[in-house]
């Protein structure tokens, strides 16, 4: 089901004066979906309350010239947990999922994966966070409860049962999505896989329609680990290599082009 229930989100935007941050509340404030928006400059905070998805928060925050880095992701009650799937997989599909524990009976999944084909993809959690075959060693989808394969409003399916995203004619699949049987505090652990096909929901009439709702092979697949909620990010530098908030912005989060004279790719920050 998708989401229109509001959410807060945190970025840390480069700005260096008053006018840095009243170009970013004009890109900002009034939008459909916006409910708020809150810009401390010395802080290089932007906090926005709304139902658009991070992706298209990021960019209409990018359209004033000005980078920005997601940095915690918030409900409206008390913080029940958040995780986030970094996806990579053959053929340079790439993306970020992140996933939001809302209520004890409500997830929001919000994310966006690059380099699809245009089209449906089935999108699944797996049981394992093991990627030492890549995708293939993720095992089965995520189904504690034995139950048949199916969509996500059924009562019949894998917990892991996502339904299928959408890409558009350019390969990305942007979503936003709630779901009542993923828990957060469940998949941490476990791992996030988005397939080459479209996912039958379990009606295609196909020999393995009820195990995997027959959504071809696995494309991309992340580990769902767990990550910062709302100001609990206050990363600035990785002590790792040395890469700034910045820097990072415009870099895998691992791989040869981690280092600081490597190919700039999309990363995710938390």
């Amino acid at each position: 089901m998708e989401s229109e229930r509001p959410t807060k989100v945190e970025f840390a935007v480069q700005m260096t004066c008053e006018s840095c941050a009243d170009k970013v509340r004009a890109a900002l404030q009034g939008k459909p979906g916006v409910t708020s928006v809150g810009v401390d400059v010395g802080k290089e905070q932007v906090l926005v309350e709304s139902s658009l998805g991070v992706a298209a928060l990021q960019a209409l925050i990018e359209s004033t010239g000005r980078r920005a880095v997601l940095k915690g992701l918030g409900g409206s009650q008390q913080d029940l947990g958040s995780a986030v799937a970094v996806m990579a997989g053959a053929g340079g599909v790439q993306g970020a999922v992140r996933l939001l524990q809302l209520s004890e009976e409500r997830c929001l999944i919000d994310g966006t994966i690059d380099g699809l084909e245009p089209g449906p993809h089935g999108l699944h959690v797996h049981a394992l966070g093991d990627l030492r075959q890549d995708c293939l060693s993720c095992g089965d989808h995520y189904n504690p409860f034995r139950r048949q394969h199916g969509g996500p409003a059924d009562s019949e399916r894998h917990v892991g049962d996502l339904g299928n995203v959408v890409a558009g004619p350019d390969g990305r699949a942007s979503f936003r999505l709630e779901d009542s049987q993923i828990k957060v505090w469940d998949v941490i652990g476990r791992s996030l896989v988005v397939d080459s096909g479209e996912d039958d929901l379990g009606r295609g009439g196909h020999a393995v329609s009820k195990q995997t709702g027959n959504s071809g092979e696995r494309l991309a697949c992340g580990i769902i680990a767990r990550s910062a909620g709302l100001f609990q990010n206050p990363k600035r530098i990785c002590a790792c290599d040395g890469v700034t908030l910045w820097e990072e912005r415009d870099r895998p989060g691992a791989g040869t082009g981690r280092s600081k004279d490597g190919p700039a790719a999309p990363a995710a920050h938390l």
